[in-house]
């Protein structure tokens, strides 16, 4: 059983910055991939940013520019850096993981709001 543990969401204005946090812990194998997920309400949950491991993370053309997906293996965690954020990225965001011979694992969602 793996957990997802999702930290830093909340509250910004237009043009301001959060950072998002994912630790993994439990029965840990090898993690290929980490990345973040999000939804809004009546929309469907899409990919916002990935890194595999030891290779280049990819983005959301939406995103691309002002957020950036980082990873310490070490410390099985993932972080989402978040600037210049619009009111269009209001949504919950959910990190997802997937480890060889166990597949996906998601977090619980962290809300992120940016309004003034």
């Amino acid at each position: 059983q793996v957990q997802l543990v999702e930290s830093g969401g909340g509250l910004v204005q237009p043009g301001g910055s959060l950072r998002l946090s994912c630790a993994a812990s439990g029965s840990i194998f090898s993690i290929n991939v980490m990345g973040w997920y999000r939804q809004a309400p009546g929309k469907e949950r899409e990919l916002v940013a990935a890194i595999p491991s030891g290779g280049r993370p990819n983005y959301a053309d939406s995103v691309k520019g002002r957020f950036t997906i980082s990873r310490d293996n070490a410390k099985n965690t993932v972080y989402l850096q978040m600037n210049s954020l619009k009111p269009e990225d209001t949504a919950v965001y959910y990190c997802n993981v997937i480890m060889t011979m166990v597949g996906a694992s998601w977090g619980q969602g962290t809300q992120v709001t940016v309004s003034s």
